[in-house]
């Protein structure tokens, strides 16, 4: 009869860390998200001028916008307080 190998003494091998080959890029997250909201605004202004891309299929478009809207500005009021910024990151 057969026994099954223990699983506990199974050597499982090392796995080298990875070092990012360049140093992470010094923006801060609070103006992405500025840019981003700023980006929604405008795609909302445009959906509203332009009659075509809001019009029979595209009906959803400017709800599209107003939500990218509301999640960014979600978004910017968390970072802000202190709770999406990893500490020490600038």
């Amino acid at each position: 009869m057969r026994q099954s190998p223990d699983p506990s003494s199974a050597r499982v091998p090392e796995v080298p860390k990875a070092t990012p080959p360049y140093p992470p890029m010094p923006i801060k997250s609070v103006n992405v998200i500025k840019v981003g909201v700023l980006l929604w605004a405008v795609a909302l202004v445009v959906t509203l001028v332009v009659p075509a891309l809001h019009a029979g299929e595209r009906h959803w478009w400017p709800w599209a916008c107003v939500a990218g809207l509301t999640l960014g500005l979600v978004g910017y009021l968390y970072v802000r307080r202190g709770r999406g910024n990893a500490e020490g990151v600038t």
